[in-house]
């Protein structure tokens, strides 16, 4: 009896933990795919505005944001109290000639001044505080979010050069309900730069380790990193590896498939 006790105790926790692991998944992926939206709608966002916007001494910055299944980069004015000078909205698929072109000055919604603040204040935070590191052939950008009454910006480091992705160098910036800063995170410990050749030297996978405060899984910047560069780098597959863990995205799908290490490492040397 004791013994089928303890057994039942077992299924338990593991059905627990499966059902948490899986639940961590889908939040990842979320929160991936989330900021790769606003990173494409910046990316031709900006290419689009700077064409079509002739006063560009007026430009203060940018961010982007997603509304519904639509991306929106939104460009503000230097002005102490900025206002919207030009919005580019896009459907999913990013294509620069079906996007919407908005020129027309206007104030900011609640939420983009929400976005517009927290981004102010991560912008801020960069300028002051010694956590943020910055590298040669690389700038820093900057992603703010909210979703799910949480408001978060995060960090990037894109390469200035053609040819390489980057991974880590990443940061998470935490605020309140208020706008307030409350936590700054560095996601990945050191700054992971990648190459990945050319059309003689093609490189099908990319792999790439995290530390223990890193987590066990992929990051949300890892995800919305490889989606953007996928497309030009030819990778099939990128995995990332943990103590615990083995996260194996596919690029083709965009979807993500978690192993354990152990399971991972016994199908390696079963194949060899």
């Amino acid at each position: 009896m004791k013994k089928s006790f303890f057994i039942l105790i077992l299924i338990g926790i593991n059905c627990y933990s499966q059902k948490n692991l899986n639940e961590k998944v889908s939040q990842v992926v979320a929160e991936g795919k989330t900021l790769y939206k606003s990173e494409m709608a910046s990316w031709y966002g900006t290419d689009l505005f700077i064409e079509k916007y002739k006063e560009q001494g007026k430009i203060g910055g940018y961010f982007s944001y997603s509304e519904n299944e639509l991306s929106k980069c939104i460009f503000f004015s230097k002005d102490e109290n900025p206002k919207v000078i030009g919005t580019i909205i896009f459907d999913a698929t990013y294509n620069i000639k079906t996007a919407k072109v908005e020129l027309e000055e206007r104030t900011f919604s609640k939420n983009e001044n929400d976005l517009y603040t927290i981004r102010t204040k991560a912008l801020n935070a960069i300028k002051t505080d010694t956590i943020f590191k910055s590298y040669q052939n690389s700038s820093l950008n900057l992603i703010p979010i909210i979703s799910n009454n949480e408001k978060k910006v995060y960090v990037l480091t894109g390469p200035t050069n053609s040819g390489v992705v980057i991974f880590g160098n990443d940061y998470l910036l935490n605020f309140d309900k208020n706008n307030n800063l409350i936590s700054t995170k560095t996601l990945h410990a050191n700054i992971i730069p990648v190459n990945y050749g050319n059309e003689k030297n093609i490189t099908l996978a990319s792999i790439h380790s995290h530390l223990p405060q890193t987590g066990d899984l992929i990051t949300a910047t890892d995800i919305c990193t490889t989606m953007l560069y996928e497309k030009f780098t030819k990778w099939e597959t990128v995995y990332v590896m943990s103590q615990k863990y083995v996260s194996i995205w596919n690029c083709k799908t965009d979807e993500l498939v978690v192993m354990n290490k152990d399971a991972f490492d016994k199908i390696g040397k079963e194949e060899k």
